[in-house]
């Protein structure tokens, strides 16, 4: 704990002003898809410079630049990702937030640029000198990204709620999209799972998990270049959704099945308690109700379930493809029965 830091703001429960926490405060898929069924994304259909929209659900929008040249920057990746509190912290939350909204830009196999801040207050109930912190949380992981933060949007709210809306830059050639996916590619996942759990548990009991803290303030970029160096093309962040969550929309998107080997998924040291003690998000059982129509479970038990299916807040990156220092944590095959399959 950096007393110095904390020194000028009163200590402050943030989680206990919001319903949700972090990503966990979705909207649960299943609804999400209803409501976007049927937008194109685009005012032209089947403009070709735009090159990732709503169709498979990626992580951010992808235009190409006019008169852009083969190899060069030549596409403008974008996105926007906001969330209530999901650490009391008020500078540690704005730091999970900025992580998780460039985040989307290195799924895409992109490098943001700039970013603008998205501030919601209950300016009435909790103090401006807390939204200091966050912001400077935020701008402080901007900062190690090198993306710039140039204002922003903010607005009086009866729940606290953060994030960017990001701008980067990307290769149209070497992007990296979650329907690119094909039979023989191993899955790797660059980070461990369990964040929903210990954001559960902090929340219901005040205890810190530094651990779940420094996995979620970890910038998805060296994990983003280094799956590009290994030559993929198809990848997905995990955040919000879970493992399952997004798992399934990759492999729906691209036509394949995807095989999970449970005992080669990472967890967080923790997470398994925090499950057993019942610290599981209402997010968290939505997502498994979502996919499991389309999962063959095999022997997997109610708590490993849950956890592949976790709400992750600025999880790492799901690649289908080997990426250096990271599990394989399974496969992709030809379609099958089930699009996702637990072994």
């Amino acid at each position: 704990m950096n007393l110095a830091r904390r020194s000028r703001v009163e200590p402050v429960r943030l989680t206990q002003y919001a319903r949700g926490g972090g990503c966990a405060c979705k909207i649960p898929p299943g609804e999400l898809e209803d409501v976007v069924a049927g937008l194109t994304g685009t005012p032209v259909a089947g403009a070709p410079e735009l090159l990732v929209g709503l169709d498979s659900g990626d992580d951010a929008a992808v235009v190409r630049l006019p008169g852009a040249n083969p190899g060069t920057g030549g596409a403008v990746v974008a996105t926007a990702d906001f969330f209530t509190p999901v650490v009391d912290d008020p500078y540690d939350w704005g730091r999970i937030a900025a992580a998780n909204a460039l985040s989307d830009v290195y799924a895409m196999g992109g490098q943001p640029v700039v970013a603008v801040n998205l501030l919601a207050w209950p300016r009435e109930v909790l103090p401006f000198d807390l939204a200091r912190e966050v912001l400077r949380g935020g701008l402080d992981i901007a900062s190690q990204a090198g993306c710039h933060v140039a204002g922003g949007h903010s607005v009086d709210d009866a729940e606290p709620k953060y994030g960017m809306a990001v701008t980067g830059v990307a290769d149209p050639d070497r992007l990296l999209r979650n329907d690119r996916g094909r039979p023989g590619m191993p899955l790797s996942l660059t980070k461990p799972l369990g964040l929903g759990v210990l954001n559960n548990r902090h929340k219901a009991t005040g205890e810190v998990f530094e651990q779940a803290v420094a996995v979620m303030t970890e910038l998805n970029r060296d994990a983003a270049a280094a799956a590009l160096r290994a030559g993929a093309v198809c990848a997905t962040d995990v955040t919000g959704f879970g493992l399952l969550g997004h798992l399934y929309k990759l492999a729906r998107a691209s036509g394949v099945t995807a095989v999970i080997d449970a005992a080669a998924v990472p967890y967080l040291d923790g997470a398994r308690a925090a499950a057993q003690g019942g610290y599981v998000s209402g997010g968290t059982r939505r997502n498994l109700a979502w996919v499991a129509p389309y999962t063959d479970f095999g022997t997997a038990d109610e708590e490993t379930r849950l956890l592949l299916a976790d709400a992750q807040t600025s999880g790492g990156l799901l690649v289908a493809g080997e990426v250096p220092g990271a599990p394989l944590i399974g496969e992709l095959v030809p379609a099958q029965e089930h699009t996702l399959v637990i072994r």
